[in-house]
């Protein structure tokens, strides 16, 4: 399953519409925030149908998937997308993230908890608020928002750079800090980037994926609220940030980099982090820029290729005198 997907939700009190477009959405909050009410209404609208008051619309299906046959249903569906929550202890499972893995289905999760064994988006993450869209008649507009929509003080020029992994990305910004004042370190994967963080007291900058490190974010998102020393740059992945930034010819780069989710097949990429990774790697086949997560070809670290990556960056100091 591919593309976006606009889901409208509603009764004669309530009206929730939103956009659905990668494989796994997950929509946040505290108590009488709307939330169970919308897996109400969606559960009642598959039981009862109209006769139930409630009114769906989606160009794809929608519906619950809960209870001890969740597996069996998964099994037996394509093309959904599929609504649950955190009364069903099956979504912190491994077996739940497999399952969510191999389908050809998008998830949108209601859950207060963070979720490590599936990798979501940043930009995924919401909460739900209600609008004065309908103040004047009997029906609440009910609207998704992004939670960590709140941008960084950027420019920055930070101290330290704190990268994710110790694959190509971190070669490629040690290399280009290598000359300035700026400390570069791996933090050996996403989960260890908090504790890292704890310590620091410098200005820092933590480059990571944003396609995957959803289940991370409430930490890191509180960290850097408090120590206003710290900010977040998250990028899909270090692959976007080389495809972003014009080196690799092909006319639809552009084109699938403003809407990859026309372009990438959720059964195929468990997150849009490996889409990119593939893409890349495929552009670049049997040319000089050929791609290696792993290891980074020296190429990409010619000062013409470099300055073009880091300037792509922007608000990000990363050279003197750039």
């Amino acid at each position: 399953m591919k593309g976006k997907h606009k889901v409208v939700v509603k009764n004669n009190k309530l009206h929730y519409e939103f956009e659905i477009k990668r494989n796994i959405t997950i929509i946040k909050g505290d108590s009488a925030t709307g939330k169970t009410t919308l897996i109400n209404m969606i559960r009642q609208y598959a039981n009862l149908g109209v006769s139930s008051g409630v009114d769906v619309v989606c160009d794809v299906p929608c519906r619950i998937l809960e209870g001890a046959d969740w597996q069996l249903v998964l099994q037996n569906i394509s093309g959904y997308i599929l609504f649950t929550d955190e009364e069903n202890a099956f979504i912190r499972t491994e077996q739940f993230a497999s399952a969510v893995r191999d389908s050809d289905n998008y998830f949108v999760i209601i859950t207060r908890e963070s979720l490590y064994n599936l990798p979501y988006s940043v930009e995924e993450i919401y909460g739900i608020h209600s609008s004065g869209k309908y103040q004047n008649t009997k029906q609440v507009y009910q609207q998704l928002y992004k939670i960590y929509s709140e941008t960084e003080h950027f420019p920055i020029e930070p101290k330290h750079i704190v990268v994710e992994d110790s694959n190509s990305g971190y070669e490629f910004f040690k290399d280009v800090t290598r000359e300035s004042d700026i400390e570069c370190e791996s933090a050996g994967g996403k989960t260890k980037l908090y504790s890292l963080l704890c310590g620091m007291k410098d200005e820092t900058c933590v480059i990571a994926d944003g396609a995957a490190i959803g289940a991370e974010m409430e930490k890191l998102h509180k960290l850097s609220r408090i120590h206003r020393n710290i900010k977040l740059y998250l990028p899909e992945s270090f692959e976007w940030i080389i495809l972003n930034a014009g080196l690799i010819e092909g006319k639809d780069i552009s084109e699938i980099l403003a809407q990859p989710e026309k372009f990438i097949e959720s059964q195929e990429y468990f997150s849009w982090e490996r889409y990119f990774t593939r893409l890349l790697s495929q552009k670049t086949e049997g040319t000089i820029y050929k791609y290696h997560k792993s290891k980074l070809n020296p190429v990409y670290l010619h000062d013409r290729n470099k300055k073009a990556i880091v300037d792509s960056i922007e608000g990000i100091k990363l050279e003197k005198g750039d």
